[in-house]
């Protein structure tokens, strides 16, 4: 059964046969801007970009796999590429875009593992019809279980933002564990969110 995340939750890593999850998929699902006009309505693209930073102990970044780097240098953090529009008919249920992480492959240094969303043409998270995450086992085209879901756009608190920290896995005793943060930023690039990680969610 998934859990339906709130912000601040914690939750443990650990599968309903009881054995720790190894391998996630954080996949992100968001629907086109419709917009009402003389002649009827038109579709917005809406291009959404899921990313993830590694952090140290230090909670240095050690790297960052977004559109522009699809893979971490030992292939342990993937991202499935850039969704420019979102989804223009409708919520289809399927995910624009997945970041899939094999933590049994992760350099021994990764203590942070944060997921944050950037709108990239600056469009408000507010004005999106749908947007939401969901954590699984499997790959990006076969989800085998979802173990966490958590819905990103019914929240007044996301208007006029174009930046939220979606989570952060973290490593404790060395078992990973998952904190729901989502908290929109002020943030407007990748970098500035980057930073902000770094200062208040580690």
């Amino acid at each position: 059964m998934a859990i339906n995340l709130q912000k601040g939750q914690r939750i443990n890593l650990t599968k309903e046969n009881g054995t720790a999850l190894t391998q996630a998929c954080v996949g992100i699902n968001w629907g086109a801007i419709e917009k009402k006009g003389f002649f009827g309505t038109k579709k917005e693209a809406v291009d959404l970009d899921g990313s993830c930073i590694l952090y140290d102990s230090n909670k240095n970044a050690t790297e960052v796999i977004y559109f522009g780097n699809l893979k971490s240098k030992n292939g342990s953090v993937k991202h499935s590429g850039d969704d420019l529009t979102g989804d223009v008919d409708g919520d289809d249920g399927l995910d624009n875009e997945v970041i899939t992480v094999d933590f049994s492959q992760l350099d021994a240094n990764v203590e942070h593992v944060a997921m944050v969303l950037n709108s990239y043409r600056g469009q408000d998270f507010g004005t999106i019809p749908f947007a939401s995450i969901r954590i699984y086992e499997g790959t990006p085209t076969n989800v085998r279980e979802v173990f966490a879901k958590y819905d990103i756009a019914n929240d007044a608190s996301f208007k006029g933002h174009v930046a939220m920290v979606m989570g952060v896995f973290y490593k404790r005793n060395g078992e990973w564990k998952f904190n729901a943060i989502g908290d929109p930023t002020a943030d407007r690039k990748l970098e500035e969110t980057i930073k902000t990680v770094q200062q208040k969610y580690l």
